[in-house]
């Protein structure tokens, strides 16, 4: 983790945690690396988009000044998921492409996320590069003169590149299914509903007005009663709920029960597995994946990698290790042989033609999947460092996950963005949950580590 970048990019409060000129410095910084190099003539050629935020422009302009005076020539895909910068990226072979999003965050809050060329997450070197010049340890870069200075190109022809993309890749029809889609106000409001209408689906869609302040309010992924209820209200065979930049996706059955990442992992990796096609019988998840997913995959005679959490993570194990199949149970899921990232409206399609495949209903898709009652409680500490040290702390996790045995397990974790310990436990009841939860936390408190 840098100074600034996290696993997910350059994300914070705008104007207060993430400036414009942090993103005209992230501009210039980009410019001049992709193009020191190039030969007389050619320019680096990057690529934006951005999310629904009323400051996504921002820092659209922003970096587009800081890119154009290194002498980069820009090319504006304008409001698209995150997914599709990511497709457009690999397909027309830019340098690099940025995406302005805080993911799932509240409206005020936004980020800047790098892709590299093969469309996946750029290199933690290139972001402490631009860290250091942020912070002027790298001296002040040459500005472009003349016919140098880049050039600003509308390119919302790559939006529309990536829809037909993904009307491409389901090999049945979805006609005469009710579909409903939570768009989160967000990137998704300009992509899902018309893949959906073109592969045949009848397409109810919902929070799909977004006016710069109500990206992810009440709505999307991370609200997913008003999809659960919309879904029943109307009789729709399924329902898929989006975030604020469409790179997660979460599910509602025919009953409006959730489908999480989780299943989602469980019912994909159990089809691939079927069709012969799940590559090395192996599903990624990170250590957060339910219990219950696990017995679920050994039912199965499907086997697992377990990485830490944050969906870059996922992919890296994917990489190393030729899988197909991973992702969190937040919602990103990763298909690598189509995608380099989570892609939501992707995931959605690919639930949609196992239903369909299958010719079965969403909820059936889940038997034989029982999730675990799970509770995750944070706590704020003064050393979280002291905390994973501590020898009565780590007696007290040992004690419940001996107490616990096959029967649940527990997690102790710090937070790799704020100062928080975070003890979460699985079980065969909430009882339970609860109980060993605070076994470990009142230990923590009585050590004197809780922050005041």
């Amino acid at each position: 983790m840098g100074k600034y970048f996290g696993t997910d990019g350059f994300r914070g409060e705008a104007n207060v945690d993430l400036t414009v000129e942090h993103a005209y410095k992230v501009g210039r910084y980009l410019g001049y690396y992709f193009g020191k190099d190039k030969k007389d003539g050619e320019r680096a050629r990057i690529v934006i988009g951005k999310d629904t935020r009323r400051s996504s422009y921002m820092f659209e302009y922003s970096l587009v000044a800081g890119l154009t005076a290194s002498g980069a020539d820009v090319f504006l895909m304008h409001v698209t998921p995150t997914p599709s910068v990511s497709y457009i990226v690999r397909a027309d072979q830019f340098d690099c492409g940025i995406m302005i999003s805080a993911s799932h965050n509240p409206f005020y809050d936004n980020g800047i996320k790098i892709i590299n060329s093969h469309g996946s997450k750029m290199e933690a070197s290139v972001e402490e590069e631009i860290e250091q010049y942020i912070d002027g340890i790298i001296p002040e870069l040459p500005f472009a003169t003349g016919e140098a200075i880049g050039r600003t190109t509308d390119y919302s022809m790559g939006r529309n590149r990536y829809i037909g993309y993904l009307m491409t890749l389901p090999t049945r029809s979805f006609k005469n299914l009710k579909v409903g889609l939570d768009c989160a106000n967000g990137a998704s409001s300009t992509v899902a509903k018309a893949v959906f209408d073109a592969l045949g689906a009848k397409t109810y869609v919902i929070n799909n007005e977004p006016d710069g302040v109500n990206i992810n309010t009440n709505c999307g992924s991370t609200h997913i009663e008003g999809l659960q209820k919309f879904v029943v209200d109307n009789q729709l065979d399924a329902g898929f709920a989006y975030d604020g930049d469409a790179d997660r996706c979460l599910a509602v059955d025919e009953k409006g029960n959730l489908i999480d990442g989780d299943a989602i992992l469980y019912i994909c990796g159990k089809y691939l597995k079927e069709k012969g096609r799940l590559n090395n019988n192996t599903v990624v998840t990170t250590v957060m994946s339910n219990l219950g997913l696990y017995k679920a995959f050994d039912a199965e005679g499907i086997e697992y990698a377990k990485t830490a959490v944050g969906d870059k993570y996922v992919y890296e194990c994917m990489m190393d290790n030729g899988y197909i199949l991973g992702g969190e149970q937040s919602g990103h899921i990763i298909f690598s042989k189509n995608a380099r990232t989570g892609d939501g409206v992707l995931t959605s399609l690919k639930l949609m033609e196992v239903m369909v495949e299958n010719k079965t209903s969403m909820s059936e898709l889940t038997r034989g999947l029982n999730i675990y009652p799970q509770l995750l409680v944070n706590v704020r500490v003064t050393s979280k460092v002291e905390v994973m040290e501590d020898s009565d702390v780590l007696a007290a996790a040992k004690r419940v996950e001996e107490e616990l045995g096959d029967d649940g397990r527990i997690l102790l974790r710090e937070s790799g963005t704020e100062p928080l310990i975070r003890v979460m436990v699985e079980a065969k009841t909430d009882e339970l949950c609860q109980k060993y939860v605070n076994s470990v936390v009142q230990v923590i408190k009585e050590k004197g580590f809780e922050a005041q």
